[in-house]
């Protein structure tokens, strides 16, 4: 392996594996959580779409997908950091971290929207008990690639897009803000504590297009207010006002709260192992 080979290696391996180990355990050990979320935000309601029972079915759909996402997110994450910081000046970093953010989460809706529908259609039983194959298959068969597999693509992407350009900034900002005060490298549980805190009021803002996206997934037919974002947003206001736009916030905030020191503190332990055993 050359020089340059190795400084690429060093560069993305560490964001590849931290990505994939971060993304996995914290879908595993969060997923309960994103279970009674799911049906709060239900349309059939909390009980009726399983209430406080079965609350990790869908688990092996969602953790055998986590780790390609998240290492995908992280791999685009930093290609686009790293070619976009030297092109601006260094006051336009909350501007290269916002653009490598929204990147990052639109390539990795690819994987993650299919993972979602199979994932939210087994929390609530729409699916039966089918497996996250046989509902992908079905959904495909019914209605079509967009409309089916990626059904929700556009709100997901909406819905990540938002949270992404206020987390990510901000995770780098608590992170600067604290190495500037220490005046030493960032450790990974201080990375995690600014990750926990930026996930947190990140969740509680987006809420809305979360209950959207949920509402839009778990709809099996083509009528035209299940399937756009605003319609629905409308939808859910008339029907249970500003709780139901906001529903399965408490859920969703802390979800991500511990969810999100779980996932950056590992993400940056894995990555600075990486690095320190290629620097070796």
């Amino acid at each position: 392996m050359d020089l340059q080979d190795s400084k690429l290696t060093s560069k993305y391996l560490g964001p590849l594996l931290g990505g994939a180990l971060a993304g996995l355990a914290v879908d595993v050990a969060m997923y309960p959580l994103d279970t009674l979320k799911t049906r709060l935000q239900s349309q059939q309601g909390f009980y009726k779409a399983g209430g406080f029972g079965g609350v990790y079915k869908g688990l092996l759909t969602v953790a055998s997908t986590s780790m390609p996402t998240a290492s995908l997110f992280f791999v685009s994450y930093e290609a686009t950091k790293n070619i976009t910081q030297p092109l601006l000046p260094i006051q336009y970093a909350p501007l290269v971290h916002l653009l490598a953010a929204n990147i990052a989460e639109v390539l990795a809706c690819l994987i993650r929207v299919p993972t979602e529908v199979a994932k939210q259609r087994k929390q609530t039983f729409v699916g039966g008990n089918a497996s996250s194959i046989s509902i992908l298959v079905q959904a495909f068969r019914t209605e079509g690639l967009c409309k089916g597999v990626y059904r929700g693509f556009l709100s997901t992407v909406l819905r990540d897009v938002p949270f992404s350009s206020i987390q990510f900034p901000l995770w780098e900002l608590f992170k600067k803000m604290v190495q500037d005060r220490s005046h030493s490298k960032i450790t990974s549980f201080e990375s995690a504590v600014c990750g926990a805190a930026a996930g947190a009021l990140a969740a509680a803002a987006t809420t809305p297009l979360d209950v959207a996206k949920t509402r839009i997934m778990l709809a099996t037919d083509g009528s035209a207010h299940k399937v756009r974002i605003a319609p629905v947003l409308a939808h859910i206001y008339a029907e249970r006002g500003i709780g139901g736009l906001f529903a399965g916030v408490g859920p969703r905030v802390t979800n991500i709260f511990i969810g999100g020191f779980v996932f950056f503190g590992m993400y940056e332990k894995c990555k600075m192992h990486v690095e320190i055993y290629l620097d070796s």
